[in-house]
């Protein structure tokens, strides 16, 4: 389970639930539910942190709560 926020919303476009990490530039997935956007989003956080680790990128500390949410 990842500590970063985690906003979820409908995109009538997409037609699908769009789950972002805004503490994470770009880290974003999708699903058909909210359930499976949640479950997505996770996986590509972890990949994110991994890759980041492995380009010597900073990593940013989980905040929480967004103050602008």
């Amino acid at each position: 389970m990842i500590r970063y926020e985690v906003i979820i919303y409908w995109s009538k476009e997409e037609q699908a639930f769009i789950a972002e990490v805004p503490e994470l530039p770009g880290c974003m997935a999708d699903g058909v539910s909210y359930q499976e956007a949640l479950a997505q989003v996770e996986v590509v956080a972890h990949e994110w942190i991994e890759t980041a680790k492995e380009l010597g990128r900073p990593i940013p500390e989980p905040k929480g709560r967004l103050i602008f949410a």
